[in-house]
């Protein structure tokens, strides 16, 4: 069985990004390449070939969303997982990121002790969807 190893995190807000690296890769212990916009995520993908994208919605210039529709195009995507991070967590609009092709959705704030956990079943659950 595949191992998560990689993970990128694109997130705008530095307070953010830093929590985020801690839980990871302290708690986590992944390896973890930050990105502080939806460009510098296009740019740096294949170099990082992440295994999982962890991806802010709301973004300056160009949000979560719209970075998931570059990267699909850009790159084949079915055994990444992409996740948004995201506090907009109404019904129809975890339908709405599950439809542009997110794995999930981690609710912001979460729990930085958790996350590594959380990050963990979510590429479980996508490796047995796979396997199906």
């Amino acid at each position: 069985m595949n191992s998560l190893v990689r993970i990128m995190h694109v997130e705008d807000d530095s307070s953010i990004q830093d929590v985020v690296r801690v839980a990871l890769e302290i708690v986590g212990g992944f390896q973890v390449n930050t990105c502080s916009c939806g460009q510098d995520a296009l740019d740096q993908f294949s170099q990082f070939q992440p295994q999982l994208v962890l991806l802010d919605v709301m973004m300056p210039g160009m949000d979560g969303p719209t970075t998931l529709k570059q990267l699909q195009q850009r790159y084949d995507l079915r055994q990444v997982p992409v996740v948004f991070m995201t506090a907009k967590v109404q019904a129809n609009e975890i339908e709405s990121y599950k439809a542009l092709g997110a794995q999930d959705v981690v609710v912001k704030p979460f729990d930085p002790m958790t996350l590594s956990n959380q990050i963990r079943q979510i590429w479980l659950d996508n490796l047995a969807q796979s396997s199906r």
